[in-house]
């Protein structure tokens, strides 16, 4: 068990047809694809650069986590996350060691990932995700 790399950058943004054209344009990345994921509440969009993903984030709803985010701290970087090839065996590492878990058990991601985050209050204010492919 062991973190292979870091796998992607969430960042919360209030709309993804306003932050996308900033990505593409001033920065020459490529929109990879669009997403919804019902179960965060959220719509993404991906942007590859080199081994690392840039996730962009919009809420949904106004109850939805990244609204709760945006209300709070505004626009910009929302999470870091570590692909894994034993998401379980993270999760248990994590919480053997103090951390507290946001997910005791892996939910399904965008991108056809399993995901569990860990709480920012135990992980020196960043909120953390690990990812493994399905």
């Amino acid at each position: 068990m062991m973190l292979q790399q870091i796998d992607h950058l969430g960042i919360a943004v209030n709309s993804l047809d306003e932050a996308i054209p900033y990505y593409e344009n001033a920065l020459g990345l490529k929109c990879e694809h669009r997403e919804e994921v019902a179960s965060q509440k959220v719509r993404t969009a991906f942007f590859e650069c080199g081994q690392v993903h840039i996730e962009l984030l919009e809420p949904m709803s106004e109850d939805s986590p990244i609204a709760k985010f945006i209300a709070k701290n505004g626009e910009g970087i929302h999470h870091i996350a570590f692909r894994t090839d034993n998401i379980e065996g993270q999760l248990k590492q994590a919480s053997d060691n103090g951390v507290r878990l946001i997910n005791e058990v892996p939910v399904d991601g965008a991108g056809g990932k399993l995901v569990a985050f860990l709480h920012p209050k135990s992980t020196r204010g960043v909120l953390t995700e690990f990812c493994m492919p399905k």
